[in-house]
Formats: C-alpha cells, structure tokens, sequence
C-alpha cells in the first residue's frame, strides 16, 4: 500500500517494475528438518496479482513460492482484489485469519478512486489448520469512521490485557479539517464484530501514516515489550509496554540510510532459535521488492544492520507488504503436505494428453505441461478409502460430475458437492498398473474421456476401458 499521498505518482512509476524477474531456487528445508517460516504476499497489480500468495522459507532469509507461484486463496467478494494481507494466530494456535485490504487496482478501480472513495471494507479468511481455509467475507471496520473513505493495510495483535485482538488499519477521512490517512483500531474477538472504531495513530500536520505493524518482545530485550514499525514520511519505530496505551519515540531507519521516500510495508519476522528479528521493508522506489533489516534489539534503531549482498533470496514472486509467521513443527507439517507439488492424469490410450480445465471445463490435452493440468490428490471429500482432486492454480476448487459432464468448481461445502467430487481409486480397467476413477455416488460410473472431454459414463466395452483408464504422473 503507497504509504503517503504526495508520492503516489512515483510509486505507480515505480509500478512498471514490479515484475522484474527474480532468480527461482528449488524447494529447500533446513539441513536438521526445523520447522521454517510462512509469508502471506500479493504480488502486484491487476486481477492475479492482487490476491493470497503463500511462500516458504526454512531459515527466514531464503523463500520459496508456495503452490508453484500461482494464487493461494482468491476473493470473489467486494472489489474481487486484496493487498497488504496479515496472518493472525490465536494465542492457542487453534484457529487462523487472514486480513486482507479489499482493493483492486487496475482492475475497475483506480488509486484515486480507492482514496476518495473505495472499500470500507477488509477481506477476512479464517481456518483451524492454516492450510484449509474458510469462503472469504467482508468485515466493515471503517463505515463507522466520520468521512471515513476506504480501510488499507489491515493488521491485528492478541492484546492479553483485554483478553480480546486489536485490529487496526488505516483511513482516508478528515478529522479537525484535515484530510489524511491516519491508523484506527477497533476490538474484537472473532473478526465479525468488531467494537466502535477509535484514533491510533496520527502523524503532525498533513503526514500521512498508512502502513504500520506492531511485533512483541520477550522481556529483557529492550526496555519496551512491543515495538510498531510504520512508514511514514520516515520508517519510524515507538516502544510501549500497553497495545493501547501510551507510545514512544524510538527514531527512525535514517541512520542506515532508509527513508521513507525508499521503503514501506514495514513486515516484523522473529527467529526462532535466538533473540533477533528481520524486519522486512519493500523497496518500492526502485521496485527491488523486500530486503530484511536485522536486529538484535527492536526497541534501538542503532543496532539495525543493512542485508549483506547475497544473503537472501525471495524467490521467483515479486512479494509485496504481507506478513510471516513463525511456524511450530505441526504447522510446518501441514504447509509441507498441502503445498506438496501437483501431478498430471495422463490417459492411458492417449499417452499426450492430460486432463487440464479450461474456463472451469476438463478436457484431455496434448503436452498440457502448466498448471492447468496439475491436481493435487487429497482424501475423497465424501468419505473414507477415497480421493478427490483439487486444482494447483484454482486452490479449492475440485473436480466433480454434474450429470455426465466434468467441471472445475470451487467446493461450496455442501455434501452434495462432496459427494460428487469424490472418487474411488480401483485398479485400471484397461491395465491394472494404471488406475480407474469410480464415482462415489454413482458407482456403476467411472471417470472417462469421450471426445476428449471428461465425462461420467458406465463402461460396457473395450474402448471404454480404455478411455477410463488413467495415472498419475509428475
């Protein structure tokens, strides 16, 4: 999110090279299998590139693009876009959300419009196990605001002295008649309701204050124990010992060199194994993307150091303002095996064609090598002893029968949808190395091809033997 106002022309300058090739490296894990690090991230503007992407890392420094680098979770809600998204986990690690800035530039909105007059709504996500996520849905924190005109960059804390999270974002309005973005918060237990929306922060004059996020701090780190990272003119730090209560002065990243006018999108990463952090800071003057600034002490801006060169890589996306969670070895478990790479279904009598979907219908295609033709294969949605097949680049969405016909549809949670998703896995009829797919609901029924389109037909011949035989294949 552009952090101040008088430079939004530079930053859409800026914008051209957002897309600047990065070097892709491999999937890699810490050499003693420790439990790594979780990026949420848009990547940039239009449609695509403003929507979930996840990336992993084993050791903070070097990310790799989760789900091939395609969409992780996409918004059909509001504007259809999101930016700036946090991750928030409950103190008992028993549920997750994603907040997300409900705003898509370049896609039916322009930046001035989401100022003057753009969504007072967040997009919010939540899940049990970090890997399974809920249908998106709005939340409005910013309508309550006098003049309140749009709600970016969202962010949310566990606050044990109220025994509830604060939830803040910032807003366009005019407060004492001057209008500027300014950082509200509000409480709330859940992220459907949320108290009556009250002042954060506000910078003199007519600063604007836009992007800020808040990291806590262990005791005998510092003198505070949370410290609030905001770009602002200045990429600016304040300590305090209360969420809500009164903030200090800390200084700024000027002593290293960063401004401002350079960085924004301020995103706190905490070690695991020792008491350093990385605070990452978008690069977007130059379009560089994120670079990690480390230190040993939050609180002091003298002990904040400048990334060797070399010394990290973002992978092959171009990562914009998110947030990271340091994940525990259960976490890191399910990210492994949700975001595992996705296989073809290859045809047995037709050995160069692969089901792939295409505008939501299957079909089989020849060389299909994108991910259009990548599924993964999870536990049937319907019952035990089954599979069922979730799209690589449309995550939740699932191949399943309606009528004799296949589509792509995304899993609305039904167990209609359920049951005509899902598959027994049996022998293939044409060859028993191959595989057969028999519908669940439907079991004198079995996945084939005819006229190379997916359909779901009984098999009473030799031909239809082979058309409903399959494997899957790297």
């Amino acid at each position: 999110m552009s952090a101040v106002l008088a430079r939004l022309s530079a930053t859409l300058v800026a914008a051209c090279l957002l897309f600047t090739a990065q070097v892709v490296t491999a999937p890699e894990r810490a050499a003693a299998a420790d439990p790594g690090y979780l990026m949420t991230h848009f990547i940039g503007d239009g449609s695509n590139g403003q929507q979930i992407y996840f990336s992993y890392s084993p050791d903070g420094l070097h990310w790799n693009d989760l789900n091939g680098g395609a969409v992780t979770l996409r918004s059909n809600v509001g504007t259809r876009g999101v930016r700036d998204p946090a991750l928030v986990r409950s103190p008992d690690g028993a549920k997750y959300w994603i907040l997300a800035t409900d705003l898509c530039i370049g896609c039916g909105q322009s930046w001035p419009d989401s100022m003057s007059n753009g969504s007072r709504n967040l997009v919010v996500w939540e899940s049990t196990d970090l890997v399974t996520w809920s249908a998106p849905r709005l939340l409005n924190v910013a309508g309550a605001i006098p003049d309140g005109r749009n709600a970016w960059a969202p962010e949310a804390i566990w606050n044990p002295a109220t025994n509830d999270y604060v939830l803040y974002w910032a807003t366009n309005a005019t407060r004492d008649g001057i209008l500027k973005h300014r950082v509200y918060y509000a409480r709330t237990t859940d992220f459907r309701t949320i108290s009556t929306p009250q002042l954060y922060i506000e910078r003199p004059g007519s600063q604007n204050i836009i992007d800020t996020q808040i990291v806590e701090v262990p005791a005998g780190v510092g003198n505070h124990r949370y410290v609030r990272a905001s770009s602002a003119g200045q990429i600016t730090l304040e300590g305090s010992n209360s969420i809500l209560g009164t903030w200090t002065d800390l200084g700024d990243l000027s002593g290293i060199g960063l401004t401002g006018n350079q960085v924004e999108g301020p995103m706190w990463m905490k070690y695991r194994d020792r008491n350093e952090w990385t605070l990452y800071l978008d690069q977007y003057a130059s379009g560089r993307g994120y670079m990690p600034v480390t230190t040993t002490n939050p609180s002091s801006p003298g002990t904040y150091q400048l990334p060797a060169p070399g010394s990290y890589n973002l992978g092959g996306t171009h990562k914009r303002h998110g947030a990271i969670l340091t994940l525990t070895a259960a976490e890191d478990a399910r990210v492994q095996d949700r975001y595992a790479p996705g296989k073809r279904l290859q045809s047995f009598n037709y050995q160069d064609r692969y089901v792939r979907h295409t505008n939501f219908d299957v079909r089989i295609d020849q060389n299909v090598t994108n991910q259009d033709a990548q599924f993964r294969q999870r536990p049937g949605l319907a019952g035990t002893g089954t599979v069922s097949f979730e799209s690589v680049n449309y995550p939740g969405y699932y191949l399943r029968h309606d009528g004799a016909d296949f589509r792509l549809v995304d899993n609305d949670g039904t167990s209609q949808f359920a049951a005509d998703a899902t598959f027994r896995q049996v022998a293939g009829l044409a060859d028993s190395s191959w595989s057969s797919f028999q519908s669940y609901n439907h079991p004198d029924r079995y996945i084939r091809h005819y006229a190379y389109q997916l359909k779901l037909e009984t098999i009473t011949n030799a031909t239809g033997r082979s058309d409903a035989t399959f494997r899957l294949t790297s």
